[in-house]
């Protein structure tokens, strides 16, 4: 048995819990599980994986930077859960379609990975979404929706159950994320 595997889980099962809630905690967690997660998934062969755990670790470090320490300009308060403004549409779209194309390549290239495409993709996906999450913008749940669907058939197919396990229950929790995150954004816009 992977014990990596199940406390890297429960460690999900709590990152995802705080996400929900929209809670700061959500990224002391988000340092320490990504940091075992990097030992997980090399054992495993999940190469982009792994590298991106180390990103995760770093985007945390982000993430907990803004959400600390970024107020609104008008009255000091914390940033509020947004819509992504359209116009930052395609700079994402261009950042994922490179992210997936370079982190492939480094997949084919330097490493024996025999999952590059689904490894590079949850990784480049992963990427804008942890950013959007940094920035509290709604649609990052879409990203991590299906994230969490590819991540679930991937971790079954690598024999990591727990975490594809987790994945999968991520895949629910996303959904009513999403719809959370929404109604927390009327009630922001809501106000006067």
């Amino acid at each position: 048995m992977d014990y990596l595997d199940i406390i890297t889980t429960i460690l999900g099962l709590i990152y995802i819990w705080l996400e929900y809630r929209a809670h700061i905690a959500l990224w002391v967690v988000g340092i320490i599980m990504p940091a075992l997660d990097i030992v997980l998934y090399w054992q495993h062969g999940l190469y982009g994986d792994a590298g991106m755990a180390c990103y995760y670790v770093l985007a945390a470090l982000y993430g907990l930077f803004v959400w600390k320490f970024k107020k609104t300009r008008k009255k000091k308060e914390p940033l509020p859960i947004i819509r992504m403004p359209r116009s930052k549409y395609l700079p994402v779209v261009v950042t994922f379609l490179a992210a997936w194309g370079i982190i492939y390549y480094i997949l084919v290239t330097w490493t024996n990975s025999t999952v590059p495409v689904l490894d590079s993709f949850t990784n480049a996906m992963s990427f804008v979404g942890l950013w959007a999450l940094a920035r509290k913008y709604l649609e990052q749940w879409l990203f991590w929706i299906v994230v969490d669907i590819v991540c679930a058939v991937l971790y079954v197919h690598k024999d990591i159950p727990f975490k594809a396990g987790l994945y999968a229950l991520y895949v629910i929790i996303a959904i009513a994320g999403y719809f959370k995150w929404k109604q927390m954004t009327k009630e922001v816009h809501s106000e006067p």
